[in-house]
């Protein structure tokens, strides 16, 4: 019997992003993700590999290459390769496309903390980058939130301009700080060292969804955010002492591991009242590739 291989289009026609959400949320009902993840860094150049096990879900090895430079040689940043094994015996059940597993996950993540940390009836949605995770955010939000009605903001405008031109109810914000303070949803998706979002731009009832920091150094919010917002994380083991997002806040004393409220494996209590901003770390993990991976297969496999 042959291994599938899913390839991006394949994939792209079986999936939604409601079903994707409550897929991850029923993960993390099964025991406890084993996880481990290695980093290999060359100046601004990363090797990540992260691998996962589920037991009942199975097994996954997802390695991605993140080379900045890359667009300047006319190919993506992100690059790599996905599999899928089973937790029966170990043997390979599916290769599926890198960029497809990626782009579902990643958005995904962010979905699934936004339908419930986000006030139901948020109507104004900034997304903060214009690229490739910028488009995969207003698929989702935009499944999520049908009547809302969305800005992107990013530093080269014209990028803001050419993504908001291929969706609807889409605008482009020339004011970072005008745009944060009307939205009721935030989602940062850039690639910058240095935060990008200022706490003092917040506002009651706002929900923050943070994406782009994958390294010890990176960070797109300050610590002024992270003091005034009730913080969760996808994963705990994947975020807190890995990622400058809570890591740098930590180390300078704007929090503690405590303001930490929970992961994806308390979910019951991603909860908010009416006027607390709310601020989610996206930080991905194998676990959810995984999780990920397991779905696409199987909605690829009801399709045949």
């Amino acid at each position: 019997m042959s291994i599938p291989s899913i390839s991006f289009d394949e994939g792209e026609k079986v999936l939604d992003w409601i079903a994707l959400t409550d897929a991850i949320a029923a993960g993390h009902d099964l025991p406890r993700a084993e996880v481990s993840d290695t980093f290999l860094y060359r100046g601004d150049d990363t090797l990540l590999t992260r691998s996962a096990w589920i037991d009942g879900l199975g097994l996954a090895i997802k390695a991605a290459t993140i080379f900045p430079g890359n667009p300047e040689r006319g190919l993506g940043t992100v690059n790599g390769m996905m599999s899928l094994m089973s937790d029966t015996d170990g043997t390979l059940e599916a290769m599926i496309d890198f960029h497809l597993v990626t782009k579902w996950k990643t958005a995904a993540d962010s979905l699934l903390a936004a339908r419930r940390l986000a006030r139901p009836d948020s109507r104004r949605i900034l997304i903060v980058g214009a690229g490739a995770v910028a488009r995969s955010l207003r698929e989702a939000y935009g499944a999520a939130f049908p009547e809302a009605d969305f800005t992107i903001w990013n530093r080269t405008a014209a990028k803001a301009e050419a993504l908001a031109a291929d969706f609807p109810r889409t605008t482009c914000a020339m004011d970072l700080p005008d745009a944060v303070a009307e939205a009721d949803i935030v989602s940062c998706a850039t690639s910058g060292h240095v935060p990008v979002l200022n706490g003092a731009w917040l506002r009651p009832g706002q929900h923050i969804d943070l994406i782009g920091a994958y390294r010890p150094d990176m960070r797109e919010a300050d610590d002024e955010a992270l003091r005034r917002a009730r913080v969760f994380v996808d994963s705990r083991d994947t975020t807190i002492h890995h990622i400058g997002e809570i890591a740098l806040a930590i180390a300078s004393g704007a929090i503690t591991e405590d303001a930490i409220l929970a992961d994806y494996y308390q979910l019951a209590a991603f909860t908010r009242a009416p006027d607390d901003i709310t601020l989610f770390k996206n930080g991905g993990g194998a676990h959810l590739d995984l999780m990920t991976a397991r779905h696409i297969l199987t909605a690829w496999t009801a399709a045949q």
